[in-house]
């Protein structure tokens, strides 16, 4: 009997399937909608199903390849984008145990949002929209965890803000959900830079964004080859990337707001996987943080302030999805603690854990709500919630006082309201206007020139015409 050993060849084939599989579903959805010629609520459900399902069933053989050769970290080179001296744009991906994790777990859950969103979303004015952007966000996610350096990784990342973005303002008749658009974009483009000055100042450290071949050596090499202070400055700089994804202190206030859009949308970005991206980017750099006290201490003190920040305001919520974001935000903020105390395996656990949790409470939040009406109509009154521990311990006037600053956030949005996001609207509607009047300004030049190119000729024949001149005989 021969056992099952395939090829390099095959596992490259796998792999680009598993990513090309639901970008080519969204592209001929996308085509179809641009011809006008957008496929019945039926077909739509059924393309996007089979196209996330075979990819699902292709991840699952690629993991199996995987183990199969060996189960040790593979660094896959499909193609090179472009090169020039000094930098070369690589597609690939690494492919070990956390990005094929992740791959799994992106896959699955995309799955069971496409079949929930079905019967959910039917003859919702958005249906085909809704479903060209759920294969943005899943080739995105692929892009994102299979990259094989944080060139692609950015590309990634770029595609689930841009689906995410473009999820929260789906009703776009009601100004709630454009505000909580505009608010994350605002979040997610300071994220963005965080994460291009990474790559940037790891090209220059590293001589490579690769990962195999910047962390080829793990922390020690990177220590001692680049100096402590160009660790920290790129953990720090990731960071920062982390606090806009991943809707932590101090730029948190936007993932409540993304509660606007579908609920599928909400499961699938807010609970499941979007909110985590900045989980997988600090477990992909763990040899940075490994080499750095300093960041890896910053990120389990972020992680633990946004923790308690968030558990805070959750009790003062009055509505499911807004107690659920914040719920969310304070996993998130214990997983940064596990990370920054280095229990990589912990995060990792912890996260895949999270996000199935996460999925599960938020497409059933409608039932939920209606569940926990008929429990008090079963009991004919509302349970009486027992006393928590803080309530038994700290006095009234104190209790009052934190219920006043959790009802207000910390004060944390209005803060940041003032001096960033009203500042970066101002600008923007000044870069506008700008750009209007320009605009008109040249396109009036380009008429009266236009028009002057027009008249000269014209009056030129007129004057060299043998008639003119004969009648300006005397």
């Amino acid at each position: 009997m021969h056992s099952f050993a395939p090829s390099v060849s095959e596992l490259h084939v796998v792999l680009g399937l598993v990513v090309a599989l639901p970008a080519i579903t969204g592209l001929v959805l996308g085509v179809a909608m641009l011809a006008r010629r957008t496929p019945s609520e039926a077909a739509i459900g059924r393309l996007v199903s089979w196209a996330i399902g075979l990819s699902t069933a292709l991840s699952v053989a690629l993991t199996g390849s995987w183990i199969a050769l060996g189960a040790r970290a593979r660094d896959v080179h499909l193609a090179t984008w472009f090169a020039v001296p000094g930098h070369a744009f690589t597609i690939g991906a690494l492919l070990d145990g956390l990005s094929l994790t992740m791959t799994l777990v992106t896959n699955v859950i995309c799955f069971l949002v496409a079949r929930f969103s079905i019967r959910y979303l039917h003859r919702e004015p958005g249906y085909a929209r809704f479903f060209l952007l759920l294969c943005v966000f899943t080739t995105g996610m692929h892009v994102l965890v299979l990259a094989g350096s944080y060139d692609l990784l950015f590309v990634g990342w770029e595609l689930v803000g841009l689906a995410s973005v473009l999820l929260i303002a789906f009703f776009s008749h009601r100004s709630g959900p454009v505000r909580g658009a505009v608010r994350a974009m605002i979040t997610y483009r300071v994220g963005d830079v965080g994460l291009l000055v990474a790559g940037i100042l790891l090209h220059q450290a590293a001589g490579s964004a690769e990962f195999a071949d910047a962390f080829a050596g793990g922390a020690q090499d990177l220590h001692h080859a680049h100096g402590i202070a160009s660790a920290t400055t790129i953990g720090l700089v990731l960071l920062v990337a982390v606090l806009g994804k991943s809707a932590q202190l101090p730029l948190g206030g936007w993932l409540p707001r993304a509660m606007e859009g579908p609920t599928p949308s909400s499961a699938l970005f807010y609970g499941a996987l979007s909110v985590h991206a900045g989980v997988y980017l600090l477990l992909r750099s763990a040899p940075l943080l490994e080499a750095s006290p300093v960041a890896s201490a910053a990120v389990a003190i972020v992680g633990a302030l946004s923790a308690v920040h968030a558990t805070m305001v959750a009790r003062t919520q009055s509505d499911a999805k807004s107690l659920l974001a914040y719920a969310t935000i304070t996993q998130v903020g214990l997983m940064l603690v596990e990370i920054g105390l280095h229990l990589w395996t912990w995060a990792l656990v912890h996260m895949v854990a999270h996000a199935f949790l996460r999925l599960l409470q938020l497409l059933r939040t409608p039932s939920a709500l209606r569940d926990a009406q008929e429990i008090r109509a079963a009991l004919a009154a509302t349970p009486t919630p027992r006393p928590s521990l803080w309530a038994r311990v700290l006095p009234a006037p104190t209790l009052a006082w934190l219920q006043h600053l959790s009802m207000r956030r910390f004060f944390v949005d209005e803060i940041l309201e003032r001096f960033v996001v009203e500042p970066v609207m101002r600008a923007s509607r000044a870069l506008d206007r700008v750009e209007r009047h320009g605009v008109a300004a040249l396109s009036g030049w380009t008429r009266t020139s236009a028009e002057r190119a027009h008249v000269e000729p014209a009056r030129a024949r007129v004057s060299t015409s043998p008639r003119s001149h004969e009648e300006t005989l005397p």
